[in-house]
């Protein structure tokens, strides 16, 4: 079996920049195992299997394709980087269209557009975090600097912190961060040149730290959109590699938009 299969930098428009994520178009679902060890040793953050919904027409703004996501360890519930990583490859592949519609399990159906300007839109869910009162001592622990105040929705618990150096400094326990599974971890704070900054620290899921995790942004959107009273936000996460999201909530969908840029296309042979 041959598979084509693309590497994409999401969130940047420059390779070695941004979160890279394997794309591979599938004409229906390989077996789960079959897919996560391909994810394993395509050893990226995610890689994302799409499944158009009729493989029988020519793929237009109606097709709705089945989306899911693998980190070297699991399968993730919710990718950002790969829906936009994916949405490249599909708008570069159907040039004729503008919008496509996607289906997961863990977020219902959702509309990704193509803007003028090349950046790509992402219509999600607001995942608004509650603020988490009893703080756990991994947490705490985890964190070499401790946060001022704790938040958590269904993905990770947000340390948010008054100075904008302490998550450029921060280190992290990720053994210690690790007990805390199913949630991962975002550090994050107001910004001098951006809106806000972030880091996302997920050992439990995948890897150490994410270089830009689109999905955590819609948390994070929704939480500094109350905090400074403005609904359009642009925001930087502040890994190794970097990538800049821009953010706009609207009651309970977050549009989180940037662009991506084609690294690598090849081809996996499966012996069978």
């Amino acid at each position: 079996m041959k598979l084509s299969v693309s590497f994409i930098d999401a969130f940047t428009d420059a390779v070695f920049e941004g979160n890279p994520a394997a794309v591979i178009q599938l004409t229906e679902w390989l077996p789960e195992q079959t897919m996560q060890n391909i994810a394993a040793e395509n050893n990226l953050s995610e890689t994302a299997f799409v499944v158009p919904s009729d493989l029988e027409g020519s793929v237009n703004e109606s097709t709705i394709f089945s989306i899911r996501w693998f980190s070297p360890i699991q399968e993730i519930p919710f990718c950002g980087h790969a829906t936009l990583a994916s949405s490249f490859f599909l708008f570069s592949r159907y040039h004729d269209v503008s919008e496509l519609h996607f289906f997961a399990e863990a977020v219902g159906e959702f509309v990704v557009e193509k803007m003028n300007d090349a950046t790509i839109r992402m219509n999600f869910p607001n995942r608004m975090p509650e603020k988490v009162n009893d703080i756990p001592d991994a947490l705490i622990k985890g964190l070499s600097i401790a946060p001022d105040e704790v938040y958590r929705n269904q993905q990770a618990y947000i340390a948010i912190y008054k100075n904008e150096q302490s998550i450029k400094e921060m280190t992290t326990n990720n053994e210690v961060l690790k007990t805390l599974a199913p949630y991962n971890v975002s550090v994050t704070s107001r910004s001098t040149l951006y809106d806000f900054v972030s880091r996302y620290f997920w050992p439990a899921s995948g890897g150490d730290e994410d270089p830009v995790t689109g999905s955590m942004h819609t948390a994070l959107a929704p939480l500094w959109a109350e905090r400074l009273g403005k609904n359009r936000l642009l925001a930087y996460q502040a890994s190794k590699r970097g990538g800049e999201l821009l953010c706009e909530v609207q009651g309970d969908r977050v549009f989180v938009s940037g662009k991506a840029v084609l690294y690598l296309e090849g081809t996996i042979t499966i012996n069978e």
